[in-house]
Parts: C-alpha cells; sequence; structure tokens
C-alpha cells in the first residue's frame, strides 16, 4: 500500500501566510521521560492577505497536546480543529497572543528530527519541518520571528544548555535543576531554531571582526573528544576572515557555538549562532582523521558558517528556494577551499563529485530542475542538483560577471534583502542591475531539469588562417519538458599550439564565449596553425561535450594545458574511451593491453616534478566505474570491471621500476601536517601503492604491510587496510582483527573499518556485510554506521551490489524498510540505489523492480513513497 492521499506541494500554488509570528517566548522543561514545551507566539496579520480568512493554522507533529490560549484565554477543545499535522482556530484577531503546551518525547525519537537524544546529550534538528515536532507553529521559511528561549534541566545530567543568540541569564533551580535563558535578536524562521543540552567540554578562540568586534567561538564536544577539536576551530577561524575579504561580511554576534553530535541525518545544520554538527565533520586527530576527513570538516566547517548570512540573514521564501541559499552557499565553501588548498585539485574534486552523483540525478527517474516544480517530501530535495548543479549556476554567473561585478553585486543582495525571505529572482535581479545584462535567458538553468549536451566541431583555413568552432546544444528529453528553449551556455576556452603554447591574446590564455543559441559558430583569426581547443576549461557550465579529440590531441592537452583542471579531463577523457575500447575487446574474447602512447604518457606524469603531486594523482587514477557506467547505453558492470582492473595491472607491471622509486621518494617522514603540500604528496603516494600491489608479489604486498604497521597517519592506515581488504591476502583478517582492537572505542574510526569492508570486490563481501549489522559498533540508528556500512556497498561497491542474481537489490529493499519504520529521511536516500533500473540488462531491470515492488507492498513513509513512485512511474496524485 502506499501512503493515504500523499499531498503534493507546488511551487505555482505559493500564498503569502495569512499571519506572520513576529517574538517567540519558549519555555523548555526537559525531563528523561516527557519534556514539556511551553510557547508564547505574537502573532500579526499579514496586511497582504484576504482579510476574509481569519482562521490560524499551526503545524505539529506527534504533539502531545495539553493546553492553548488566545490572549491568555483558554480555549475548549470545541474551538480548536485538531488533526495530526496540525491545529486550527477560527476567527483569530488580527494581533493577538497565542499560547500553549505540549509534551513531547525526545528520548524516543528516532527520526532525528525535532528534539531527540544523541548518546548522552540533547539536540535539534529543524530543516526542514523538524520545528513542528517541537511545538505549534507556522512552520514555513518565511514566517520569521525573534526568539527568547528559556531552558530548564536536570544540572547533574545537563550541566551544558544551549540555544540561539546571546546568553541573558543562567540560575539555580530546587532539586538539583537549573536554567538558562537564551535570546536571539535577529528574526530567523524556525527551522534554525537550535538548543542542545548535555554534559560537554568546550575549547575556546577568538576572533575579531575586520570592524574590531569581539567575537568568542566555541566548539562543544563530549569529554573524550576534546582533544580533536583543534582543526575545525583553525578552519572556522579561516572562514571568517576569508567572507570578510571576499564579501565584506562579518559576523554579527558576540558569540558562536559549534555542538558536535554522533547521530545527525546530515553533515551540519546551520542554526544561527549555534550550529550543530555531525561529529564526522568536527572531529579529527592525525591518527583518526584521514586527509579526506580534515578536508571535509574544513569545507562543512566554513559551509555552515558561511550561511550566516547566505541562509540565515537572508533565507528562503519558500522551499522551492532552496538552491538559493545551498547552491550560493556551496560555491561559497567550494572558492573558500580552492583558496585555502590547490584551486585545480579543488575543481577535479567538485566536478568528479558533479559528474558522478548529479549527472546520474538528472538521468534518474528523480530528475528536477535547480528550483524544483512540486514535491511530496522537501528532504527529498536535499540533492547533487540543488546543491551542486545549485553551486555551479551560480559560478556560471560569477564567470559572466567578472569578479568585481559580481562582487558588486552580491553586496547589493546583501544590502537590498538582508532580513528578508526572498527568491531566486530576487538574487538573479541584483546580478542583472549591477552588470546591466539581461538574464532572462540565463534563468532556464534554475527552470529546467536535465543536463545539457553541447557538440563541438572545428574547421581551419590555412590560407585565411581562420579557425572556427561550430557548436549545438541540446536538453535530453525529461518527462514534463517539452520543447526547452536554448540555454546560456559560457564556454571557457584556450587554444594550444604545436608547442603547448595558448594562442588566444589574453593573459590567462582563456576567453569566455556566451552560446545563447541552439547552433552557433565562432571564428578566430590570425592563426597561424591549426590549434587544439581546450574546451570547456574548469568545467564553465554543467554539460556534457562531444569532440571528436584524437588520441595525439588528448595527450598534448595532457601535458602541455595551462588549465589544470582541463589536463586533468583529457586524461579521463583518454581513459574512459580506452576503457570502451577495451570492454568490447573483452565481449569479443581478445586480450586487452594499455596502448604504448598512454603507457608513456601515464610514465611521464608519473615522474613529473614540476607539477604539484595532488594533480598528478588525479590524472593517474583512471574513471571510477560509477562514471563509466553513465558512458553505457546499458551497463554491462562485469565488462566494465574486468577491461578497468586489466588495465590498471598491466600499468602496474609496464611502470613497475618508475612507480616503486616514486613511492620511495614520497615515503611519509616527519610529523603529520594537514597542509595542501603534505595532502598532495601523501595522495599521489597512496594512489602508487594502489599500483604497486597490484603487481600482487610478496615484495610488492610487503610494501602496504609496511606502511599498515607503521601507523604513521590514519591517512596511510586506511589506504593500506582498503588494499589489504580487497585482496585475497592470508593476513587480510589479522590486519581486520588489529584494527579493530585498536579502535573499538572511537566510533567514527570504526566507520572506516566497516567502509572498507563494504566496498571490498570479493564474492563474500554481501555475506560479510550481512554478518556486520550484527556487530556491536554498528546501530541502525545511527545515520553515519548506515552509510558506512549499508550506503557504501550499495553505492560504493557497483560489482557486488548489482550481483547477477539480485541478491543485492534484495538486501537493500530490507534494509530501506527497516529504516523507514523510525528513520525515514535516511530510508529515501538509501533506495536511490534502485530507481536506475532503466539503466541495466532485463534480468537486472526485473530484479530490481522487484525490490521497489516489494516496498510499495508493504507500505512506506510519504519520503519513500515519492522516490520508489517516481522511479516506477506510479501516479503520485491518485
Amino acid at each position: 500500500m502506499s501512503p493515504s492521499n500523499p499531498q503534493t506541494t507546488y511551487l505555482a500554488q505559493y500564498q503569502p501566510p495569512v499571519f506572520f509570528i513576529k517574538q517567540v517566548e519558549l519555555q523548555v522543561i526537559l525531563h528523561e521521560q516527557g519534556t514539556l514545551v511551553r510557547s508564547t507566539l505574537h502573532i500579526q496579520r499579514n496586511p497582504l492577505a484576504d482579510a476574509t480568512d481569519t482562521t490560524l493554522c499551526l503545524h505539529g507533529i506527534g504533539l502531545q497536546h495539553r493546553w492553548v490560549a488566545i490572549d491568555d484565554q483558554r480555549l475548549s477543545d470545541g474551538q480548536l480543529s485538531l488533526a495530526d499535522d496540525s491545529l486550527s482556530i477560527r476567527d483569530v484577531p488580527d494581533a493577538c497572543v497565542f499560547s500553549s503546551e505540549v509534551q513531547i518525547a525526545p528520548e524516543s525519537n528516532q527520526a532525528l528530527e525535532g528534539l531527540y537524544r544523541s548518546g548522552s546529550m540533547l539536540c535539534t534538528q529543524c530543516e526542514a519541518e523538524g520545528f513542528r515536532r517541537i511545538t505549534w507553529f507556522i512552520d514555513r521559511p518565511d514566517v520569521m520571528a525573534t526568539f527568547q528561549v528559556r531552558i530548564e534541566a536536570d544540572k547533574t545530567r545537563y550541566p551544558v544548555l544551549l540555544s540561539n543568540g546571546n546568553l541573558l541569564d543562567q540560575g539555580d533551580l530546587p532539586d538539583g535543576r537549573h536554567f538558562v535563558v537564551w535570546q536571539d535578536p535577529l528574526p530567523k524562521p524556525c527551522y534554525l531554531f537550535a538548543l542542545v543540552a548535555g554534559d560537554l567540554q568546550f575549547v575556546e578562540a577568538q576572533h575579531t571582526t575586520k570592524s574590531g568586534a569581539p567575537v568568542r567561538l566555541r566548539i562543544y564536544v563530549e569529554p573524550e573528544n576534546i582533544d580533536k577539536c583543534e582543526h575545525a576551530m583553525l578552519a572556522l577561524q579561516h572562514a571568517m576572515v576569508w567572507d570578510e575579504q571576499q564579501y565584506g561580511r562579518e559576523y554579527d554576534l558576540a558569540l558562536y557555538n559549534i555542538v558536535a553530535a554522533n547521530d545527525f541525518n546530515s553533515g551540519a545544520m546551520e542554526n544561527k549562532g549555534l550550529n550543530i554538527f555531525n561529529a564526522a565533520y568536527v572531529l579529527a586527530r592525525p591518527d583518526t582523521a584521514t586527509d579526506r576527513d580534515f578536508q571535509g570538516i574544513e569545507g562543512v566547517i566554513a559551509h555552515e558558517y558561511f550561511h550566516n548570512w547566505t541562509g540565515n540573514r537572508i533565507t528562503c521564501r519558500d522551499w522551492f528556494q532552496l538552491s538559493l541559499k545551498e547552491g550560493l552557499t556551496v560555491f561559497r565553501d567550494q572558492e573558500f577551499s580552492a583558496d585555502h588548498g590547490s584551486r585545480s585539485v579543488k575543481r577535479i574534486d567538485d566536478v568528479q563529485l558533479l559528474r558522478t552523483h548529479q549527472f546520474a540525478e538528472d538521468a534518474s527517474p528523480m530528475a528536477h530542475p535547480v528550483r524544483p516544480a512540486s514535491y511530496i517530501e522537501i528532504r527529498n530535495f536535499y540533492t547533487a542538483t540543488v546543491y551542486e548543479k545549485g553551486a555551479e549556476v551560480v559560478r556560471m554567473q560569477a564567470l559572466l560577471l567578472g569578479p568585481v561585478s559580481y562582487r558588486q553585486a552580491m553586496d547589493l543582495y546583501f544590502a537590498r534583502h538582508d532580513g528578508q525571505a526572498v527568491t531566486i529572482e530576487d538574487f538573479m535581479a541584483c546580478m542583472a542591475e549591477v552588470s546591466g545584462r539581461d538574464f532572462s535567458q540565463f534563468k532556464q538553468w534554475y527552470d529546467y531539469a536535465g543536463t545539457p549536451e553541447v557538440r563541438v566541431t572545428d574547421q581551419y583555413d590555412p590560407v585565411q588562417q581562420r579557425y572556427q568552432l561550430q557548436c549545438s546544444q541540446q536538453l535530453p528529453e525529461i518527462a514534463g519538458q517539452t520543447n526547452p528553449p536554448p540555454f546560456l551556455i559560457p564556454i571557457a576556452l584556450g587554444l594550444l599550439d604545436a608547442e603547448g603554447r595558448d594562442m588566444l591574446d589574453d593573459p590567462a590564455g582563456t576567453v569566455i564565449l556566451e552560446m545563447n543559441a541552439t547552433e552557433q559558430v565562432f571564428e578566430f583569426d590570425n592563426m597561424p596553425e591549426r590549434p587544439t581547443p581546450s574546451l570547456l576549461r574548469g568545467l564553465s557550465a554543467p554539460v556534457k561535450l562531444t569532440y571528436a579529440y584524437s588520441d595525439a590531441q588528448m595527450m598534448h592537452l595532457m601535458a602541455h594545458d595551462s588549465d589544470g583542471f582541463n589536463r586533468w579531463d583529457a586524461a579521463q577523457t583518454l581513459w574512459v574511451k580506452t576503457i570502451l575500447q577495451a570492454v568490447t575487446a573483452f565481449r569479443a574474447g581478445q586480450s586487452i593491453c594499455v596502448p604504448e602512447g598512454l603507457v608513456e604518457a601515464f610514465r611521464t606524469a608519473l615522474l613529473a616534478d614540476t607539477v604539484e603531486p595532488a594533480l598528478t594523482a588525479e590524472v593517474l587514477s583512471l574513471p571510477s566505474l560509477a562514471y563509466l557506467s553513465d558512458q553505457m547505453d546499458v551497463v554491462d558492470i562485469e565488462a566494465l570491471h574486468h577491461a578497468r582492473e586489466t588495465l590498471l595491472t598491466e600499468l602496474a607491471h609496464a611502470l613497475q621500476t618508475e612507480l616503486i622509486a616514486r613511492y620511495q621518494q614520497l615515503a611519509e617522514t616527519g610529523i603529520y601536517q594537514p597542509t595542501p603540500a603534505a595532502i598532495g604528496r601523501r595522495c599521489l603516494k597512496n594512489c602508487v601503492l594502489g599500483y604497486i600491489a597490484r603487481l600482487d608479489s610478496d615484495e610488492a604486498w610487503q610494501w602496504v604491510f609496511d606502511q599498515y604497521h607503521a601507523q604513521h597517519n590514519m591517512t596511510d592506515v586506511i589506504a593500506a587496510l582498503g588494499l589489504i581488504v580487497d585482496s585475497q591476502r592470508l593476513e587480510r583478517d589479522a590486519l581486520l582483527n588489529d584494527f579493530a582492537e585498536r579502535w573499538q572505542d572511537d566510533p567514527l574510526v570504526m566507520d572506516k573499518w566497516f567502509r572498507v569492508q563494504a566496498m571490498a570486490i570479493r564474492p563474500d563481501t554481501l555475506q560479510q556485510v550481512q554478518h556486520l549489522l550484527q556487530h556491536p559498533a554498528f546501530s541502525l540508528q545511527n545515520p553515519n554506521k548506515v552509510r558506512a556500512l549499508i550506503a557504501a556497498f550499495s553505492t560504493g561497491n557497483p560489482v557486488c551490489f548489482h550481483a547477477k542474481d539480485g541478491s543485492g537489490y534484495q538486501f537493500l529493499s530490507r534494509q530501506v524498510q527497516a529504516l523507514d519504520a523510525f528513520n525515514p529521511q535516511i530510508a529515501a536516500r538509501l533506495v536511490r540505489g534502485l530507481i536506475r533500473w532503466k539503466r541495466y540488462d532485463p534480468a537486472r531491470q526485473s530484479l530490481m523492480q522487484a525490490g521497489l515492488q516489494r516496498l510499495l507492498d508493504v507500505g512506506v513513509s510519504p519520503d519513500v513513497y515519492e522516490i520508489v513512485a517516481r522511479s516506477m512511474e506510479v501516479n503520485q496524485d491518485a
């Protein structure tokens, strides 16, 4: 059965609220069983609302209703209309005070929305619609209020009591209890409300804003984690300075708090002045966290801080505008990380995420515009399209305007809309006003789903010394979209001569072509020789590019392109071509070998000392199976895996001497440092170690074992362990046991232990994953554990997940059902592993559909239903 009467919300049907809430006083009385929440809401009619509508409608889920009052007059049940998720009162005056008392049960709240328990602490998650699990409220982002919050709790169990804003008062109460009062002076929607209670310790630092205002910074963690906060604090300080320098934005309160929680559905939450983080994005020490962890912490800390202006001070009018805060803030955190590391490598990482996840989403039943037109559950639209593609759309606007005009447009946006709930049109109007450009065509990036496809051909006239690029664009057909108009696509272009020099008269050797028609020709004069085009430098637009590069041209770009991203992209393009040719050879029963020219290009890249090691590691890394799968009309996962593995092994044997010498040159010495240079060296070293392991000799494996046993840092340890776990070596089980014994008391490190086993390409991997579900360190109630084991298997191990017998699909379907009973949000994210069934052969299609149909038959939450129904083409409004 499907959910009864699933309600679809449409952007076109947006109506302003009838009432606003201007001021909120909350009293939260915490108990181990049954927490009381008393709220006082100062209500005012929206002067633009229909004067005949006098009904006050408030949202609430799972609230044990006790009483409500209007202007201190308690209402009888007959004066209320109570439903499972709402409370309505008729004939409400234009201005009034609504009061209520409800009881909630955070101790049993496993959905991890609203107020819930995480270990020994209580914390909140209110985005998107979690506040309605705390008290009655008009829970929508365009209702903004100031909050004053009084929290009462047992002082021994909860010595730390936090909420948004500034601390006004605190004191002791009878029976060993105490209270605090917090006030947030800036209006905010209720999704930004936060509360934390626990036995926590903190580290503290100071920041002085550019204008001289002091800000106290605190990171609160459970006592055993107090020595893992240094990197997060440094990242916060760096982010505050960067935002002042790049955007002119200063922090606006005297206190900025971060709390690390072990149980959290997402990465972090930007609640005003009190950010609550998944502990994975706060806690780091060289022996417990990898380089990726350190980089992830830096990026997420910055992201949530940047939300203070792009999300908090200026928020969304409605949830359809979600990318207005998320896409914009992702772009900001990407640029921050690029400025604090390798810009080329950061861009490569971002594009890999975009191509692997967002392009796939655009080609799936869940394809939707950056600004969706409708939803059943908004939680299903916290997607790669809203975040990553949304960031690309902002990046294109910044590129079209140039750095000076883009900064002026952002200054105008902050000045004009501070304290408001706004739309994408409001944002784009600032871009248009400052630049004098008409952005009406560009707005289609927000309104249409799908990844545009750009095809490029070229001609060269040696007599006229004229070079032409003929470009065409097409948006793939998607249900509900007919005759989409052409997009405005910025194409960053370089032209290289035979020596690899930039030929265009520009300091960076790059020009921006603005493609705004279905077909378009660009001409370049005074070209003394036929150039090699370097197209879409830095991926200047989120499109799929087709150009008939020869192998020689791609190797030329690999060796000489001044754009680091395009050097890598040329290597990826060449590898995709080579692997797909190897797939054809494998199907025909022919042998597979690496072309000699590619071996030499690989050798040149491996030995290059003038290229930063992190970029070299990216160039030497073959495309993932997920990305390769999207290059096939019908995915043949076995053939892809075999071809890719064979080519990797052939490369390792062809370059054995060079690989070992390079590994020795990069050997780790001295104290671990998470600096860009040190991270790059480790990245290349571990890339090289992966190739050495493919030699599969005792000598080669000794390099791997020695790196594991050195225990120099978690980056090196987990790289070695991943290779060992993926092998058939007899030492495998002993080293897995050794790792677990070392780290059994550290949940985040144990997540790495689960993940390497879930991603091992072995015949017994699914059996092992099922066994690990019963491990004492695993809990289905903890989202990090679910991601580390179940999601790692279903999305990170396509070979085992897509087993011919459908066992992987059956496993995932049952785990989704189990999770959906208490945490629909995480269940909905997992079920996406089944929705692209049309990409596979008929047998797998049938097996994947069976897993989806099973979920419809047993009955699922609206979150899961929306995704499954779209995949199975069920009428969701039926």
